[in-house]
């Protein structure tokens, strides 16, 4: 049995304990909050924009209470660390947790900035422990699906391909997602889900140009970013937390390929995703199945009991999203495109 500490107890740790009861082999044997609040287990008075909403209660007769970090990661009994403080305490918490042996599960963004996701990614490149960013996306019913749909090349080439995730400001968490110098605003807490996927599906772009405002936490809180690839694919995303109190949360795609459109839309609920394929009635596609916390979860299981560092998503990835949003901001203060390059190494 694989024994995971986390550290940070609000939306994101609730969320993360409901995936693990389902992945077998991996359970939460310890808490960690600084502030002491949920220790008792008690996360019923926690709520987000994502998953269910029922209570959550933990029985700690069966996990540890911690309100010091270091006294989490000297459990022997501790494998591995699941990160879902606020971003500005990642970079820190994440290499002393690889430093005192642990597996690190860390949530997004990876950092705050580019250069301090490099500082952890030096400390884990020099460690045998598992390191996985939890990039969810690329587990989630329907992405997952639009993914190998691209790699197959059923329906031919993409043409066009948009991505948008929008929502109201968040209710929770607002003393550190409301700064944006702590939190980077939703150009990294909503929109980096896109971004993440867009160069999983396309790779690096050459170029980006975007626009975006704030309005809430004094980073971006809205921003439109279009991509440019040297195949000519047309590319371009969404993100927002900019919207009025009441509107919600939503995710969608819309996805041309030569002989098909895949549609994406979560307001539809169980109609969510269509598929239009030429000469073909209209379909609609299952989203059932596991949700991408627990595919993240499942994968770090297995690249802890296989030895091997993860595949789906990697450091190098989380990276170079935070390069990607970086571009994206400079192009929004500067309202000029932005070269990017793919960087080729942790140098």
């Amino acid at each position: 049995m694989i024994n995971v500490g986390i550290v940070g107890l609000g939306f994101m740790a609730a969320t993360h304990i409901k995936a693990y009861r389902q992945v077998e082999g991996i359970r939460v044997a310890a808490l960690c909050s600084p502030s002491g609040r949920r220790l008792d287990g008690d996360f019923s008075d926690v709520a987000g924009n994502i998953g269910t909403q029922e209570p959550l209660k933990v029985d700690m007769t069966q996990a540890r209470g911690y309100r010091d970090f270091a006294e989490m990661l000297a459990d022997p009994d501790i494998h591995a660390i699941d990160i879902c403080t606020p971003t500005l305490a990642h970079k820190d918490q994440a290499i002393a947790a690889l430093k005192a042996g642990k597996h690190v599960l860390c949530e997004k963004p990876l950092a705050r900035t580019s250069a301090q996701a490099r500082e952890i990614l030096a400390v884990a490149s020099v460690t045998d422990r598992v390191f996985l960013p939890a990039m969810c996306a690329r587990w989630w019913p329907g992405w997952s699906w639009l993914k190998q749909t691209i790699d197959t090349g059923i329906y031919g080439k993409v043409l066009g391909a948009r991505f948008r995730r929008v929502a109201q400001p968040p209710g929770w968490g607002q003393h550190n997602f409301l700064e944006g110098a702590k939190s980077g605003g939703a150009l990294l807490d909503l929109h980096i889900h896109d971004v993440d996927f867009v160069q999983w599906c396309f790779g690096a772009p050459k170029s980006v140009y975007a626009t975006g405002y704030s309005s809430l936490s004094g980073a971006i809180d809205h921003v439109l970013a279009q991509y440019t690839y040297a195949s000519g694919v047309m590319v371009h995303a969404e993100g927002s937390w900019a919207f009025a109190n009441g509107f919600g949360f939503n995710k969608a795609y819309t996805v041309n390929f030569e002989r098909a459109t895949a549609d994406f839309d979560l307001a539809r609920g169980k109609e969510a995703h269509k598929l239009f394929v030429k000469g073909e009635p209209p379909r609609i596609l299952s989203t059932d199945g596991p949700d991408g916390y627990i595919g993240e979860i499942t994968h770090f299981r297995d690249c802890i009991q296989t030895g091997k560092q993860p595949t789906v998503v990697t450091g190098l990835d989380a990276l170079n999203d935070l390069l990607l949003c970086e571009a994206e901001e400079q192009s929004i203060r500067t309202g000029a495109v932005v070269d990017f390059s793919f960087p080729a190494s942790l140098d």
